[in-house]
């Protein structure tokens, strides 16, 4: 893998990522397949038709069902969900701290019980590599420990550390496997500064391909966040994607990428958009709402996604969440991602022109602030 920075505006980057499966053009969003599909009922082939260039899936949900050998002898992942361009597959770290009081983390990894038969399983750091090579990534992501907040300093500071020892013998394990699989580092230490900075300088120290900010967006303030950044990011190779993981809204992506991130994935868009909320250039549209029931409009006059470009109106789309219709959710997830991904093409577009603060300024005037 390489990264090519092209153009910046202020601290807005430009660039490109060259993979064995093609390139990504950053700042870019990578959506969401998380068990080998996207929830709405895409297809591979529709990603490509909404401008996805990358696909992340989950390694502690394969890794459960249907398994890493199952998906290695389907052609990894790209054979086995017939997409032809990169995935990303991250650690596991983040799903395994979601289980709560249900895992138990020790030097060696983490012990946890399946959610789907209840087996006892220890994921380790090169459980996590073994499994991500199996499924044919493109970039992988070291198994890290992912801290709810507020936490306790003196534990954050310990985990940091376990952190970056899991992410040497992720390097080794990567080592001795020969595969071409890019491996990124994971930025921890919670909302302390002193922690995450310090983690940054041991793990920038151990030169990978690229870095990623995890911890984020898991209870802290939006404010908190954006201070976060405010030191992190500079800290982060110049050289090297830096990927943002799990954020965000729209406006985090904007705030983002102002400081100097390349890379994102978020569940929202999708998550929102099965609950009925649609985001548009002029904001979020709750589709349920009563205003809507005859409203003979499409979703969003500027939008290019097959739903809007289909012609189907308001009055149907929300009839069809009314009326419990599968298609309804498909559509709201169709239109979310190619407003994400679309976003993605503009801030790029306003990077190369110089004029990225232009171009956030103009999507904050017209659109309503929800998050």
């Amino acid at each position: 893998m390489t990264f090519n920075r092209t153009h910046s505006s202020g601290d807005a980057r430009r660039g490109t990522i060259t993979t064995a499966h093609g390139e990504v053009q950053t700042p870019c969003f990578m959506n969401v397949a998380t068990q080998a599909a996207i929830k709405g009922g895409l297809s591979a082939r529709d990603l490509g038709e909404i401008g996805c260039q990358i696909a992340l899936a989950n390694t502690y949900h394969l890794f459960l069902r249907p398994g890493a050998e199952t998906i290695r002898t389907a052609g990894a992942l790209h054979g086995f969900m017939r997409w032809n361009k990169p995935i990303l597959t991250d650690s596991g770290g983040f799903q395994v701290y979601s289980l709560g009081r249900l895992r138990k983390i020790t030097e060696s990894g983490v012990a946890f019980n399946s959610h789907i038969d209840g087996k006892r399983i220890t994921l380790t750091p090169e459980v996590s590599v073994q499994t991500q090579i199996a499924l044919g990534s493109d970039i992988i992501m070291a198994f890290d420990e992912c801290i709810a907040l507020p936490a306790d300093y003196k534990y954050v500071e310990e985990s940091a550390e376990r952190t970056t020892r899991w992410l040497e013998r992720c390097i080794e394990e990567l080592g001795c496997s020969q595969s071409a699989s890019a491996l990124f580092g994971i930025n921890q230490g919670g909302t302390y500064r002193e922690i995450r900075l310090k983690h940054m300088r041991d793990i920038a120290a151990l030169g990978l391909p690229g870095y990623a900010i995890g911890g984020l967006a898991v209870g802290e303030s939006t404010e908190e966040m954006y201070a976060a950044l405010d030191y992190i990011v500079p800290a982060m190779p110049s050289d090297k994607p830096r990927y943002l993981m799990g954020v965000g809204t729209p406006y985090n992506i904007l705030e983002a990428v102002r400081r100097g991130v390349d890379m994102f994935d978020c569940v929202l868009p999708a998550r929102n958009g099965r609950h009925g909320k649609f985001y548009t250039q002029s904001g979020v549209l709750n589709i349920k709402n009563e205003q809507y029931a005859a409203d003979g409009r499409i979703l969003d006059a500027g939008c290019d996604c097959p739903v809007c470009k289909g012609g189907y109106s308001r009055s149907y789309i929300r009839h069809l969440f009314k009326s419990g219709e599968i298609l309804g959710l498909r559509f709201a997830v169709l239109h979310n991602l190619r407003h994400y991904n679309r976003l993605t093409e503009d801030i790029r577009s306003a990077i190369v022109a110089g004029a990225f603060d232009e171009f956030a300024a103009d999507y904050y005037a017209r659109t309503v602030v929800s998050g």
